[in-house]
């Protein structure tokens, strides 16, 4: 399973987010984005060196994440359960349909 896969099943999870610039995030995830895009409610931003800052609600950029940290109380059995359907391969009967006899 991918790891967004994983995330995007963690809606209304609690978690912490440490970005690539240190800022640290605290709030509840509302949806996770396949490029990782998280959107966050209840939120409390700690930037480097400065206090900390209440929001409602906060969109982060995928690529500026460093890590999550998720709690201890998350079901991660559960979670990891991998339930999406395998894709049938076409691309290998597509190969064997193109060969033969002349």
């Amino acid at each position: 399973m991918k790891l967004v896969r994983f995330l995007m099943k963690c809606a209304n999870e609690t978690v912490t987010i440490e970005l690539k610039n240190g800022t640290i995030i605290h709030g509840t995830i509302t949806s996770v984005s396949p490029q990782m895009n998280t959107a966050l409610r209840t939120v409390k931003m700690t930037a480097r060196g400065r206090d900390p800052v209440a929001l409602d609600t906060i969109n982060l950029r995928g690529s500026t994440i460093r890590y999550y940290i998720l709690p201890d109380s998350l079901p991660l059995d559960t979670l990891l359960i991998d339930d999406a359907p395998k894709p049938k391969n076409k691309a290998r009967k597509e190969v064997a349909d193109k060969g033969g006899a002349r």
